[in-house]
This record gives C-alpha cells, structure tokens and sequence, in this order.
C-alpha cells in the first residue's frame, strides 16, 4: 500500500474513533451508577481494597484530561469525571486507578514505559528540527536524517510501549468494577464499550507514528 494512501486512513480512522469516543462519553455520562458512586469515590474505594494508601485523588480542569502521575503519585480526574456519579466516570476513574495498581505492583510495560518518559521528551523536543535539518542538508550530512528518524523511531516506540499498558490497565477496571458491584448487568457492556474506544485512540496514534516513521525511511531511501 502507497504510504501516503496508508497515512490519509490513520488519519480518518483517528477522526473517527475520536468522534466516537466523544459521543460514547457524552451518552455514558447520563448514565447513572447504580450505586450512586463518583469518578472520586471510585478511586479511592479501588486503591483502598488494593492496600494503597500513599496514592492522592484530586480533580484537574479540562475535558478528557483524566491521567496517573507516577511521580508524585496522583490520581487526576477531570472535573466532569471528578465529581459525576455516572457510568462513564465510573469507568474513566477506574482505569486511570488501575495505573496506580500497575504502580504499586510493578507492572513491567508501566516500567518501561516510565524509564523512557526523559528519553522520549528529548525525542520528542528536537526530532522535527533534526529531521528537517536532515532533510534540507542531506547531500553534505546524510547520516543527520538517519539520526533524526532514530529520534521519531523512539517515540514510535514509546506509542507502541503505551497500549499495553492502556489495555492492562481497562482490563483491571472492569475487572473491578464486577467484583465491586458497581456495574451491572445492564452498565457493565457501557462501562466496557467507553474504555474500548478509548483503547482505540490508543492504538491508532501507535499505528500514525509507525506509519509516519515509514514514510521518513522512505524520504532517506529516495534520497541515496
């Protein structure tokens, strides 16, 4: 397949599934929780019965913005997720707290992925100034393109290091959310289908870099 062809449908499929994700949201958040629970709630109920006691819940602003912090060890909810006693903050909440399990239990791919967080910063900092460098000086420095798409390779690996870590991390919130009684019969399949399609993000951002990283190995290969 033509590369380019290859780049123009990650990027409709990332529309897409961010479209989805939006809307998935929005309908899980009128959703009650059947007992009544917050995202907040959730999270501390959930490190508690994991022995977790050094681990911060606290709401930050935006939309989506729901992340683990394992340097200083906080949990941060979005306010829409923070405070709404929803399936979909149920959910959100859930996940973003099965990073701290990972955390405390020393779940490898979280390891990893942790260990390369200053590396992939760097990366991430300097790959479009070198590989435009490398592409502008090609004749006289060949090898500086070479360097710039070792930089972007990492940050491809970085993307392809996170969905483990993001898979893992939905399985253990679903998982808990049944043992918990939190969920249902009838919200467990919603609970289930918000954090599938934020899965997905995930997976098609993995598939865009290693798409775009092609495509720069082949502006190299052109070029000898």
């Amino acid at each position: 397949m033509n590369i380019w062809i290859l780049m123009i449908l990650v990027m409709v499929a990332s529309y897409i599934i961010q479209m989805m994700l939006n809307r998935r949201f929005d309908k899980y958040s009128r959703e009650p929780s059947p007992r009544g629970l917050t995202g907040a709630d959730i999270s501390r109920m959930m490190l508690a019965q994991h022995g977790i006691t050094d681990v911060t819940v606290q709401s930050v602003a935006g939309r989506l913005t729901d992340h683990y912090n394992p340097q200083d060890k906080t949990v941060n909810l979005s306010e829409n997720v923070y405070g709404s006693a929803s399936i979909a903050a149920c959910a959100v909440a859930a996940h973003e707290t099965g990073h701290a399990i990972q955390h405390a239990t020393g779940y490898a791919p979280l390891r990893l992925r942790s260990a390369l967080v200053p590396v992939v910063t760097f990366a991430n900092n300097t790959v479009q100034w070198v590989l435009l460098a490398g592409v502008v000086f090609f004749s006289i420095f060949p090898s500086l393109l070479w360097i710039g798409i070792g930089l972007f390779a990492l940050t491809t690996f970085f993307s392809l290091v996170t969905l483990p870590v993001e898979i893992n991390a939905s399985q253990r919130a679903v998982q808990w959310l049944d043992q918990a009684g939190i969920v249902d019969v009838e919200t467990r399949p919603m609970a289930v289908d918000a954090l599938k399609w934020a899965a997905y993000t995930y997976i098609i951002a993995a598939l865009g870099s290693l798409a775009t990283l092609f495509y720069y190995i082949s502006i190299a290969n052109n070029r000898r």
